[in-house]
């Protein structure tokens, strides 16, 4: 790169490889809490992630703030949901045929159900609501990701997990309100 020109890649550039980064905000201290990373993101995945996240405090009552993702209302999910808070498989019913497992709906029911210690927080569509978390994302791409040079998934992933490690030692809380009343009017000026 040069002052003035266009940024460019090498045309002998060489993609080593992509990882799927499962990132945990525990909203309380500000913290990124049993990070998982992955070559795929199905719903064993996620399930395996909800699973080493309970595993930091295993007797604890969880709330999980997620959006609508499918995989966020997985079988899978729901059957590991069942297992850690002691209910039987036996009634909850076949996935596409009856009970708990018949639909996405009966599972998202159960995953959101307030007397588990273990439950789900869906975000209605098209909200904001899990900024804090893209607000993290972005901070890694920016200091990580951006102009990164990996040999390897691997060193990719332990520069991931470095960052995590440092943010961490310095990790808050978010402190960010909304009084409810609008910045701006449509066709106005923004008012602050």
């Amino acid at each position: 790169m040069r002052p003035g020109m266009v940024e460019r890649r090498e045309f002998n550039y060489e993609r080593h490889g992509t990882t799927c980064l499962f990132g945990n905000l525990n909203v309380a201290t500000g913290e990124i809490i049993a990070p998982m990373l992955n070559e795929t993101r199905t719903e064993a995945d996620f399930a395996k992630n909800i699973e080493q996240i309970i595993a930091t405090d295993p007797l604890a009552e969880w709330q999980f703030v997620t959006d609508n993702l499918n995989t966020h209302l997985s079988v899978t999910l729901v059957l590991l949901v069942a297992t850690l808070c002691g209910i039987s498989h036996a009634g909850l019913g076949k996935k596409g045929k009856r009970g708990v497992l018949k639909s996405q709906a009966t599972r998202r029911a159960f995953l959101e159900d307030e007397t588990h210690r273990i439950r789900f927080v869906y975000t209605p569509k098209h909200c904001s609501w899990l900024n804090q978390i893209e607000i993290w994302f972005s901070g890694l791409s920016r200091r990580v990701l951006a102009r990164g040079d990996f040999r390897s998934v691997a060193e990719l992933n332990a520069a991931i997990l470095n960052y995590i490690t440092y943010y961490n030692t310095t990790a808050r809380p978010m402190n960010w309100k909304y009084d409810g009343t609008p910045k701006m009017k449509l066709g106005e000026r923004m008012v602050n």
